[in-house]
This record gives C-alpha cells, sequence and structure tokens, in this order.
C-alpha cells in the first residue's frame, strides 16, 4: 500500500486561518518587517509571498528593498533602528546576502525577540536550553506536519539528514524536546542508507536531489523531505519520492510538503513576538 501523503498546503492554510484570528483578536496588529538586499530573482518572489501572507492575516507590512550594494554598516544601522522601534514586531533579514556582506553579525544585530527566523545566537541557545523563544520556521513547520498526521514522537527513532544551522541541527533539537531518540547523518556518516533505516521518523535536509531512496527507508517509517530542487523533470526533493512511496508509512511531497509551511511558521512567530518585551519595550 502507497504511503499516506502528508497534505502541507491544507495543514498550512489551517494555521494561517487560526493567525489571522489571532491578529485580529490582539490590541495592534503586528508588524513585519522584511529586508530584500539587491534583486535577485528567488529572493524577490520569496519576500513579494511573505509580504502577501503577511497582509492577508491582518499583519503590518513594513518592508525595505536596499541596493545590492549596501554597506554593512548602513544595513546593520538598519536593523539597529528596527530593533528599537516599538511598531516593529519582527524583522526578517532575506538570505543570501550580496557576497560582500557577511550575514553573521548582521543577524546578530536584530533583536532576538523579533527574531522570527530563530537564527541569531539568542534564539538558537534559547532552543538548545529549552528556554521560550522564537524557533527556526522550517523545522517547526516540520513538528506540526508530524502532529497533523497524529506521529507518535515520544520514544522513536528520528534520523535527521543533514547539519545545517538552519534546518538540521534545529531539527534535532526540536525532536529531542519531544522526547525522540535522534541522529543527525552528513556528508561523512558511513553507511548512511543503513543509518536512515533506522528511522521511525526520517527528516531528509541535506539538498541533494533525490539522495534517498526506498534502501534508506525503514517499512512503515515517516519520511519528512525539506529539500526542493529545480531539476530539468521538474521540482523535485531530496528523497526519491516515487520510489520511497512504496516503503514508507507517510510521506511529505514535493512540492506541496514542508515549503508552504515555512512561511506560514513566520507568520505565527511574528504573532507569538508580539507578545515578547522587545515588542512593547524599544531597545531592551
Amino acid at each position: 500500500m502507497p504511503a499516506t501523503i502528508i497534505d502541507g498546503r491544507a495543514v498550512a492554510a489551517r494555521l494561517r486561518e487560526q493567525i489571522a484570528r489571532d491578529v485580529a483578536a490582539l490590541p495592534e496588529p503586528p508588524g513585519l518587517a522584511t529586508l530584500l538586499v539587491g534583486d535577485d530573482p528567488a529572493s524577490a518572489v520569496y519576500v513579494a509571498s511573505k509580504r502577501r501572507q503577511c497582509v492577508q492575516a491582518g499583519m503590518r507590512d513594513l518592508h525595505h528593498h536596499l541596493p545590492a550594494d549596501i554597506g554593512a554598516g548602513e544595513l546593520g544601522e538598519l536593523i539597529d533602528r528596527l530593533s528599537a522601534d516599538p511598531e516593529v514586531t519582527g524583522i526578517l533579514l532575506q538570505l543570501p546576502l550580496p557576497r560582500h556582506l557577511d550575514p553573521a553579525p548582521l543577524l546578530e544585530r536584530i533583536h532576538p525577540d523579533k527574531d522570527v527566523d530563530g537564527l541569531t545566537e539568542t534564539s538558537t541557545a534559547r532552543l538548545v536550553l529549552g528556554a521560550p523563544g522564537l524557533r527556526p520556521c522550517t523545522p517547526a513547520g516540520v513538528m506540526m506536519l508530524l502532529d497533523e498526521a497524529g506521529v507518535p514522537l515520544e520514544g522513536a527513532e528520528a534520523v535527521v539528514v543533514g547539519r545545517s544551522n538552519l534546518v538540521g541541527k534545529p531539527m534535532a533539537q526540536l525532536l529531542l524536546a519531544r522526547n525522540a531518540t535522534v541522529t543527525i547523518c552528513h556528508s561523512r556518516t558511513r553507511d548512511l542508507a543503513a543509518v536512515c533505516r533506522r528511522g521511525d521518523i526520517l527528516v531528509a535536509a541535506a539538498g541533494v536531489p533525490r539522495m534517498l531512496g526506498p534502501d534508506a527507508v525503514k517499512p512503515g517509517a515517516t519520511v519528512i523531505d525539506v529539500g526542493i530542487h529545480r531539476t530539468a523533470d521538474g521540482l523535485c526533493g531530496d528523497v526519491d519520492t516515487d520510489a520511497v512511496r512504496a516503503v514508507a508509512g507517510a510521506i511529505t511531497p514535493v512540492p506541496g510538503g514542508v515549503g508552504p509551511m515555512t512561511i506560514a511558521m513566520l507568520l505565527r512567530n511574528t504573532v507569538t513576538a508580539a507578545g515578547l518585551p522587545a515588542a512593547a519595550h524599544a531597545g531592551v
């Protein structure tokens, strides 16, 4: 029997409806500041989608489109002003940046209580320590998909393929916080397929098209495909979905799985940020 498809579009749509209700119940609508540096086409499309969904949820769109040759000092000063502005609830610096800009120190200038991407060192520390804070959007979206699909997490063996700061590492932390036993695989993992076959839950976030086939999947496992790649045959993920469906118990499609959840979780983080100290106390 083919694996059940986990419909990320449907879950994201329900979440956006709840977010709109939450926004309507707030005294003032949250304000999301998006920073787009330069004219990278993919980034422009992605930011436009974020802004559109922000407005649809009843939030204020506080967009800044900045020239590609902006200096780190000027961009950093803007981030400082937004971090201190009580009208700004959340700040999102769209990556990647032009080559002359190092993203790490710029991200660190975002107030952690306005860090709706969950990428600052303080946000990371809060995640690792289990303290309240804003979580990275894609891993948080994966957790919601697992919950919506009714996947038991406590005591389950979870394998995460990929160790990026954006997805792999925070994904492992979120699974660990729910009492899963977590293994992180990477480019130097020996016998990758054998390690992956241990997983009741397999999260593919390595950034390699169709790198995981049916030999890497435990029969009946839940497979979450975070990857998305444009190939000559169309879009695909890190998993060979057609082949793996015959083995897995449930699987996310590409597109239509994890992707829609990322922006939905960004909106949820913005609502969460509205209740954090920085939203009410400028410069804290």
